[in-house]
């Protein structure tokens, strides 16, 4: 089944048109939209027997090494827009919708590793928590775990006004009641801890715009105090950017013990 990933297998639910193939770095690439968003898949040259792959939750392509490295080892690499919806309910429906097509039409029955970078931890979480039984375990690098950090800028981040502008709609929010939100992450750890999926925390020290201290520090000691897994990397002098790690070593080594 798991070989399956060169085939699609339900040719009726797309017309030959719908589906645009191409080369991405030497390997497959399968472009088409569910529910009207932009998706793809990245095919491996020899897909892993466990049917393993990457879901990038945000920012396809950027900061990819690890994407790359697990991709040369027979992972899959799968991206579907829900861009600019902060991980609100509507866009873990999207997710799951994108999940089901995965499934249904190109066999892909393995459980998912959520590369969540910046505030595409959002998306991460909120789909972890909601869907366990579909991800392997979460790569969280940089990520934003609580809105009025970032984009809202409450505390010691830049923040973006335009962007919280934006997330307060998608959530329903004003001024006032962000202030008493509870639906973020950092809200729902014991959930998360609850699920058993490992985290790999990736993160800079010096980040002014997603900061560690308001976000992956909070995780971290939250998950430690529940007896939660988490893997923390942390960066000494390094701002949001550069995502990752340029020695993408660690980060396949955590996901291939898995």
């Amino acid at each position: 089944v798991n070989g399956i990933w060169y085939t699609v297998r339900r040719r009726e639910v797309f017309s030959p048109m719908d589906i645009r193939e191409s080369d991405w770095n030497g390997y497959r690439r399968l472009d088409f939209a569910v529910g009207g968003r932009e998706s793809l898949l990245i095919c491996p040259k020899t897909p892993d027997t466990a049917g393993r792959w990457v879901w990038r939750a945000e920012f396809f392509g950027a900061f990819d090494t690890a994407d790359q490295a697990l991709l040369a080892r027979g992972w899959a690499i799968a991206y579907h827009r829900v861009s600019n919806m902060y991980g609100c309910s509507q866009s873990v429906v999207y997710m799951r919708e994108f999940r089901e097509v995965l499934r249904d039409v190109f066999g892909m029955t393995g459980r998912a590793a959520l590369f969540g970078f910046s505030r595409g931890g959002l998306y991460a979480f909120r789909y972890a928590v909601t869907w366990p039984e579909d991800v392997l375990a979460l790569y969280l690098d940089a990520p934003v775990l609580d809105i009025r950090s970032w984009p809202g800028g409450k505390g010691a981040g830049i923040g973006d006004p335009a962007c919280w502008e934006e997330c307060k709609r998608w959530y329903c929010l004003d001024e006032h009641s962000a202030w008493f939100f509870r639906d973020n992450p950092l809200d729902r750890i014991d959930e998360l801890v609850h699920t058993g999926i490992p985290v790999l925390l990736v993160a800079g020290e010096a980040d002014d715009v997603v900061p560690y201290a308001e976000n992956g520090a909070v995780m971290a000691a939250k998950m430690a105090a529940a007896g939660g897994r988490i893997h923390v990397i942390l960066k000494p002098g390094v701002g949001h950017h550069p995502h990752s790690l340029e020695d993408p070593a660690p980060i396949t080594a955590f996901m291939e013990a898995l």
